[in-house]
């Protein structure tokens, strides 16, 4: 076991289950540790119906066992045959994360099925249930081979009537409120439900490791029913004699959900790297002139506001989208800029300042020099690997890019994999694996509205690269202004959080090329002491309240200092948090960064002072569009 790994087992228990039965159906109770949830599983004409209930109802159906394992055949159909059960206990502690220990408390059932024309041919049905939701996966055993081929999975949730979801087709696409029954084509993983104003679920998938891609799509099956498809077949192989974890997430409020977002952790391994020594978050600036000038005011400046890590973009090793552009070279992309960049002293400059450099590797350069990239890197000095435009989605990309992230942490190199791929949950696994994109994040300059409908969605299924901007002309004309953008910091988790985006330092030359048309300089001010104390993971996070797409408070604690970021969406509002999570008996000195309307008119961001304790109700007026932050610090 990792050294690094804690993990208190209080119970782990084994045992056979007998089987009732209704109608001539066997039926399979199961029930969360306190009672919360409870499923039923039953066969049903050669498919396993899982029927999720509360004490008070039934929430849904799904009907798994659905899968084609050959071209041009029907479904192949299975009968429970044995069952045993077990129940997990254990607390766990991340190398970081969004709380500092994580409860993986759950009962299992181990349902093995056979065929029914083929009784030598059987899958086991894992099926988990928490009190945070339900999770259930298939273990592919005897009559199975290396290399089957696993055509379809039509796993089929069944809702009860036509709920409002929050639907985009795309990882990186556009969220948009719909009814389950408008749905068109594909939806992306996790995906929200609304059942009513005290009960949404998230339907997702998590340890998506060697298999394809799940997305989810409209059933004609049933009137409210989605359906899974994968992206392509799935040849079985020795890493993928299991399917990764369906799960239904449940909560009483979309806040809930988001608090309880290491549920997707719990269903994947436990940390692999003995050695975690070397795996740092924190702040990263990006350097978009990709000269030498450039580079040096940027390590200055991360160095005097204490930002960790600086990175470099497309264009330093050529045109990042020409095969034969060579990733073992620092030829800088004209396009990009006229250089010139001496990367290696700019490396050695950086370490020597405890900065980490992060460099930019095109999927083009990384399909082909992966296994000499790697060890080079490292011997460059080289902290991180920002993953670009990888290929995702079918079985071979898929087992392709986590292999890469394996083979990165052989050689102490933290990743950061960008654009169309979204988490589920391989960070525990892998923790060098520090971030990703698959958001719609500041380079699409999305309204407040938008980011807080991706807050309680896509940061569901885990860390967000939000390319978190600050001075760009979109921050004011599009995106609620300033102290909006201190308050995303705190909300969109990141452990690696990018600051200032499209903004360069003073000393640095003019940009020349690259993406977004905003070129910027950071103007030093009051301001950015928030920057300079921000951290980038957490103690202890509490959701104080939120609504989709409306607005959000949420506080996260450091040591022993805590910080808030609250948004407001279309409609300004007062915000009355009381603060009982604070300690007992202790005063806080608050520092509060807000814009009020002359504040946005003007762009400039407004900081007072208040000396705030656990029986304090923080009172705060927000203008439509905007946000604000506080941090807390005892006396």
């Amino acid at each position: 076991m990792p050294r690094n790994f804690v993990c208190l087992l209080v119970g782990l228990l084994l045992w056979n289950v007998s089987l009732s039965s209704a109608n001539g159906r066997n039926l399979i109770e199961l029930s969360s540790p306190t009672n919360k949830l409870e499923i039923i599983i039953q066969d049903i004409d050669g498919f396993q119906q899982i029927d999720i209930y509360t004490s008070a109802e039934r929430l849904m159906g799904v009907q798994s066992g659905r899968f084609v394992f050959q071209e041009g055949e029907l479904e192949e159909r299975f009968i429970i045959s044995e069952v045993k059960m077990r129940s997990g206990n254990e607390e766990w502690k991340p190398v970081y994360g969004e709380k500092n220990k994580i409860s993986n408390h759950y009962n299992e059932k181990e349902v093995t099925l056979t065929s029914q024309s083929n009784p030598n041919k059987t899958m086991k049905l894992i099926c988990r249930v928490y009190d945070e939701g339900i999770a259930f996966r298939y273990v592919f055993e005897s009559g199975f081979q290396i290399g089957d081929k696993i055509i379809n999975e039509s796993t089929r949730f069944d809702l009860d009537n036509n709920y409002a979801a929050w639907i985009t087709a795309k990882s990186q696409g556009e969220y948009k409120k719909e009814n389950l029954e408008d749905l068109k084509g594909l939806a992306e993983r996790p995906l929200v439900i609304e059942r009513n104003s005290s009960s949404y679920l998230a339907i997702g998938e998590a340890a998506l490791v060697d298999y394809a891609r799940m997305k989810l799509s409209k059933s004609i099956e049933g009137n409210y029913s989605l359906v899974t498809k994968l992206d392509g077949d799935v040849v079985i192989s020795e890493r993928s004699f299991a399917t990764p974890w369906r799960f239904v997430m449940l909560g009483e409020s979309p806040g809930e959900l988001l608090e309880n977002n290491y549920f997707v952790l719990n269903l994947n391994d436990p940390n692999q790297l003995e050695d975690v020594s070397w795996i740092r978050p924190g702040k990263v600036l990006r350097e978009v002139t990709l000269t030498t000038q450039g580079a040096m005011a940027s390590i200055d400046f991360a160095e005097r506001h204490q930002i960790e890590y600086v990175e470099f973009d497309a264009g330093w090793y050529g045109p990042e989208y020409d095969d034969a552009s060579d990733a073992t070279t620092i030829t800088v992309d004209p396009k990009r800029s006229p250089g010139p960049l001496d990367l290696k002293k700019v490396i050695d400059y950086a370490n020597n300042k405890g900065i980490g450099v992060i460099l930019y590797v095109n999927r083009r350069a990384l399909e082909q020099q992966l296994d000499e990239l790697l060890p080079l890197y490292k011997s460059w000095g080289v902290k991180g690997l920002k993953y670009g435009f990888v290929n995702v989605g079918s079985q071979k990309w898929t087992t392709w890019l986590h292999d890469a992230i394996r083979k990165a942490a052989e050689y102490q190199l933290m990743v950061d994999v960008h654009d169309d791929y979204r988490p589920t949950g391989f960070s525990r696994t892998y923790p060098n694996l520090m971030t990703q994109e698959g958001i719609r994040g500041d380079e699409e300059s999305p309204s407040i509205e938008h980011s807080l409908i991706t807050l309680f969605t896509r940061m569901l299924a885990g860390a967000g690269d939000n390319t978190n901007c600050y001075f760009a002309e979109r921050v004011t004309a599009e995106m609620g202004g300033k102290a909006g953008q201190m308050a995303k910091s705190i909300l969109l988790y990141s452990p690696w959080q990018f600051v200032y985006w499209y903004d360069r330092p003073i000393g640095s030359p003019n940009k020349t090329g690259g993406a977004g048309s905003n070129d910027a300089f950071i103007i030093e001010g009051d301001d950015l002491d928030f920057f300079k104390s921000l951290p980038t993971v957490w103690d202890e996070t509490k959701v104080l309240e939120g609504a989709i797409g409306e607005f959000a408070t949420i506080a996260r604690r450091s040591g022993e200092d805590w910080y808030i970021g609250s948004l407001a969406a279309k409609a300004g509002r007062s915000v009355e948090v009381p603060m009982t999570f604070l300690d007992k008996g202790e005063e806080y000195e608050a520092e509060i960064y807000y814009q009020g309307k002359q504040d946005l008119n003007e762009n400039r961001v407004s900081k007072k002072n208040a000396l705030i304790s656990r029986d304090t109700i923080l009172k705060q007026e927000l203008e439509a569009d905007s946000g604000f932050v506080v941090i807390l610090r005892k006396k």
